[in-house]
């Protein structure tokens, strides 16, 4: 495709081939954390159709474009190359212990409402009781259980992985969870689980352990680059919120 004219050109300078709307949803893409298609069905489809364009030019940036078509996300996923300066422009900081464990029983709880027509939701209380649930062995601080809780919701809120209801305190859980994270089958999830609950700290990415080894702590839509960068602002969260989180 030959360079815009200058009647095309968005800019002065303008060197750029794509026009302004796929230009525009290569941008939501990158500033993250994922495109849902059952909200903004004409971006959705936009992606869909430019998908090849698309995935030729995030890939100049060591991205991979993602579609889940039956759940109608689209995101990016760094690709794993052993070579220097080919990780995200600027890497997420990872998921914690707790916020790890929620991410993960809200996985299963979203596998076991697939089907049924209805969104799987999730209320303080409920994440509260997650979480008291993985608590380590002779902890019994209540207040930071609350502090843990509502630390990571909001976390988990920011990534967009669960959604904001009209109810206070009740948030619906992402379909995107079921492309975040990065297993062939619900059923490899609680031997992860059991690994997490075995450490008081932080672990490796999913990707690089085995159940038996050091459990995981962050999953790949967590590694995309933020808007500032090329994924925080509306993005996977604002720059700002992640600090805050």
């Amino acid at each position: 495709m030959s360079e815009p004219t200058a009647a095309e050109a968005l800019f002065e300078g303008d060197t750029g081939r794509f026009e302004l709307a796929l230009r525009q949803a290569i941008v939501r893409l990158l500033r993250g954390p994922y495109v849902d298609g059952t909200t903004d069905a004409r971006l959705w489809q936009r992606i869909v159709d430019r998908r090849a364009e698309i995935s030729a030019f995030v890939s100049e940036l060591f991205l991979r474009l993602e579609i889940d078509a039956d759940r109608k996300i689209a995101l990016l996923a760094p690709v794993e190359m052993d070579a220097v300066h080919t990780s995200p422009i600027a890497p997420r900081r990872a998921l914690k212990r707790e916020e790890t464990l929620l991410a993960l029983r809200l996985r299963l709880m979203l596998d076991r409402h697939a089907g049924t027509g209805t969104d799987p939701v999730i209320t303080r209380a409920g994440a509260r009781d997650i979480l008291e649930e993985h608590r380590l062995p002779g902890t019994v601080d209540d207040k930071r259980l609350e502090e843990l809780t509502d630390s990571s919701l909001a976390r988990l809120l920011a990534l967009k992985l669960v959604l904001p209801t009209e109810l206070e305190d009740e948030y619906r859980v992402s379909a995107a969870l079921a492309i975040a994270l990065p297993f062939t089958t619900v059923d490899e999830i609680p031997a992860y689980i059991a690994a997490i609950e075995r450490t008081d700290g932080d672990s490796l990415p999913l990707d690089e352990v085995s159940p038996d080894e050091a459990p995981p702590n962050e999953f790949p839509l967590d590694e995309a680059p933020s808007a500032a960068s090329a994924i925080e602002d509306e993005t996977l969260e604002t720059a700002v919120e992640e600090e805050n989180a």
